[in-house]
């Protein structure tokens, strides 16, 4: 007999502990009405996840949607920074009122409750994924079509604590083009299958480089494999983002919704029509 791995979703031996899969959703606030939840993950850090979280609540805003981010990587947070909101985090007793953007995005995350955003976040795994809890069950989203969650790197405690404890309909996965991509998008893959959660597809970001001069495009980390990877899983390709100083500029800048690319309109309409939104 194999050693129980006490995860009865996955097993199919019928012993005398089994259970049924149990619904770990938390409410969210009573107060909101989200229609929507979708995590933008990856297998390891440094990728462009909030670069990617940015960019779709920017183009699905665009579209006409309500659109609200929680920032869940609480010891890495950059989502206000790109958008230069340095709103202090209001609240009643129903609960916290995020901030929002000129364009009306809102926004939760623990750097709007800092007093210095420099100040690093020191805590342990439970905490911060009680963070994450706190995000979406104690910030008034109000009507929300799409929230994007911006989730940490890897699979530990807070991506878990995503994945079983907020109703996702979905997840993005970003990568970038260097060999190990594989091992990459497998992990993250891999974890969301464990969860019964939909992959939407993929983003490929730092994916080449143009020449300023010559305007030829150079594969700085070598030749992409987004696409074979892609067909590998039984993904879609959602959009590949170069490594681009005007795209950069905007996120230090706090700018990031005069973005002009093209980058990720097929993963915003993709993601619009996987969602039903607007019917």
């Amino acid at each position: 007999m194999s050693e129980c791995t006490h995860n009865c979703s996955t097993c199919s031996a019928n012993c005398s502990s089994r259970k049924e899969p149990q619904d770990l959703h938390e409410p969210a606030n009573a107060k909101s009405n989200i229609k929507h939840v979708i995590g933008v993950v990856s297998g390891k850090g440094g990728v462009g996840k909030s670069l990617v979280t940015c960019m779709l609540a920017v183009l699905l805003q665009r579209k006409g949607y309500k659109v609200g981010v929680l920032d869940a990587d609480i010891t890495g947070p950059s989502v206000p920074k790109a958008f230069g909101v340095k709103s202090e985090v209001t609240g009643s007793e129903d609960g916290m009122f995020p901030p929002e953007t000129e364009k009306g995005i809102k926004m939760m995350s623990v750097n709007l409750l800092l007093e210095d955003e420099r100040r690093p976040v020191i805590w342990r795994g439970p905490v911060i994924a009680g963070t994450v809890k706190q995000f979406w069950k104690d910030t008034i989203w109000g009507d929300i079509d799409v929230l994007l969650v911006d989730c940490p790197p890897g699979t530990g405690d807070v991506p878990l604590t995503v994945f079983q404890s907020l109703p996702l309909d979905g997840i993005v996965i970003v990568s970038s083009p260097q060999e190990l991509v594989s091992m990459i998008v497998g992990k993250a893959a891999n974890m969301a299958n464990m969860m019964n959660i939909p992959v939407l597809g993929l983003v490929e970001n730092m994916s080449y480089a143009v020449c300023p001069d010559c305007g030829k495009r150079i594969n700085i980390y070598g030749d992409s494999h987004i696409l074979e990877i892609a067909q590998g899983f039984g993904y879609d390709v959602l959009g590949q983002i170069p490594l681009d100083a005007k795209l950069a500029s905007l996120c230090d800048n706090g700018t990031i919704e005069e973005l002009d690319s093209d980058y990720l309109d097929i993963a915003a309409t993709v993601i619009e029509h996987r969602l039903g939104l607007g019917e």
